[in-house]
């Protein structure tokens, strides 16, 4: 047998391991969290697919801690979920207060909560600072010379922002 099948095997058993060792841990540290035992099962799930994505980087760095590794995968997955979770929840509640004439279907519905999903992970990648002067633009409609005034910056500094801000946008887009 030749290395390369020999190193996919080594790499599958590792991750065959690690799955037997540590899914119910996993599971169970999930389920504390969440309350929940079936979005718990799934996210240990999507937790050892992200696993299974990196084998070829855990190959050549064998984990000392697996726990720990785990550990900062489901976490992240955790803070999306919840994230989601509650964009979820404030979208029906405004949703709510509409008119039934303006009811959305159920899938005009998802389709917008899939962009609000897709721009609050953008957000999150600004810097605390771009994200401020961009809602501050976008959604309150001030203009630059105000955002500067209110954010205790240059001007210049807000168009910076601006820009940065843009390119992230454009970035998703792409």
């Amino acid at each position: 047998m030749n290395t390369r099948v020999d190193s996919l095997q080594d790499g599958h058993a590792a991750i065959e391991r690690a799955y037997a060792d540590h899914h119910g841990w996993l599971s169970g540290w999930l389920q504390s969290r969440l309350g929940c035992p079936d979005v718990a099962a799934d996210l240990t799930q999507d937790t050892f697919l992200r696993v299974i994505a990196r084998r070829e980087e855990l190959r050549r760095a064998p984990l000392r801690q697996p726990r720990a590794f785990l550990r900062v995968i489901a976490g992240g997955l955790l803070v999306d979920h919840l994230r989601r979770r509650d964009l979820e929840r404030a979208f029906l509640a405004a949703l709510a207060t509409q008119p039934a004439a303006e009811a959305m279907s159920a899938e005009e519905r998802e389709i917008l909560l899939e962009t609000l999903d897709r721009m609050d992970l953008l957000l999150d990648r600004l810097s605390a600072p771009v994200r401020k002067a961009f809602l501050m633009s976008q959604l309150d409609g001030l203009r630059y010379a105000c955002i500067a005034r209110q954010m205790g910056v240059s001007e210049r500094t807000v168009k910076r922002y601006m820009q940065q801000a843009y390119r992230q946008c454009l970035a998703a887009l792409l």
